[in-house]
């Protein structure tokens, strides 16, 4: 799940797999263990840094995973109400969608990022990686062209790669991300990865009773600072986690800088495979 600071876009699901070519590309080794899901989760407040203005913070997140067979659609709608120490509201919205094929090697991306009901961000465009890193080419904000360093992932394929390492055993997976949630290209991403958890019982949801898992944390570094894979310099945000081996995703914690919340799944509904 690329869950990120913006998050978010509106852009139909079979819309965006239409766009894409044909034929089926070869999918990524560890592709056929996702699953096509819907969850909700409940956001609310975890902490606020020392002199933060921010009282409480609660709002909801819908992510969708559709299998379309050669590629992975998804979206999340995101909309979290902030509400300060004068008892001020400031409430933000992100709808993100997605197409990306299982081969992990082209996406194609759309956000709309909303505050107070009004657009304060678009992104769109199409992405794709080669073994020397790769292009992406927007849309929105303005129409241009990225290079992608050497070694970019894109999301899904990101998360396939995360799941392998833990595993494999590993700690640590180090590699620029593209997600389509940044008008800058590509970030530099430090996933730390907790051991290998056997399947337990879960009574809310059953379907995740029989799954490995592992929790991770993400941090994402802006490459125009500097930063160098996660280098010495602070995160621009991050994200913990608990991966299930379907890629389902529950018990997430997002932090803002000044603030971070918890995302609590609610719902889980896991979708018929149509291939």
């Amino acid at each position: 799940m690329p869950l990120r600071r913006h998050l978010l876009a509106t852009l139909a699901a079979l819309g965006l797999a239409a766009a894409l070519p044909r034929p089926v590309p070869a999918a990524e080794p560890g592709a056929e263990a996702m699953i096509g899901h819907r969850a909700a989760y409940k956001l609310t407040l975890d902490k606020v840094r020392d002199n933060s203005d921010i009282a409480r913070a609660e709002g909801v997140m819908l992510y969708e995973v559709v299998d379309a067979c050669d590629g992975w659609a998804t979206r999340q709608r995101f909309q979290l109400r902030i509400t300060d120490r004068d008892g001020q509201d400031v409430e933000t919205t992100s709808d993100y969608s997605t197409f990306e094929t299982k081969d992990g090697k082209k996406l194609r991306f759309s956000l709309t990022q909303t505050s107070q009901g009004a657009v304060s961000q678009r992104i769109a465009g199409d992405a794709e990686t080669t073994p020397e890193g790769g292009t992406v080419k927007y849309t929105e904000p303005e129409a241009k062209e990225e290079t992608l360093p050497e070694g970019t992932l894109l999301p899904m394929l990101h998360t396939i790669r995360s799941l392998a390492a833990a595993r494999a055993g590993s700690r640590m997976l180090v590699v620029p991300l593209f997600d389509g949630t940044s008008a800058e290209g590509a970030q530099d991403t430090t996933t730390v990865i907790s051991a290998w958890t056997p399947p337990q019982a879960n009574a809310r949801f059953p379907d995740l009773a029989k799954l490995g898992s592992a929790r991770m944390r993400v941090a994402f570094f802006d490459r125009d600072k500097g930063s160098d894979a996660g280098g010495a310099s602070a995160p621009d945000y991050e994200v913990g986690l608990r991966y299930f081996e379907n890629g389902v995703a529950d018990d997430l914690k997002m932090d803002f800088g000044e603030f971070s919340v918890d995302g609590k799944l609610q719902e889980l509904s896991i979708l018929p495979n149509p291939c």
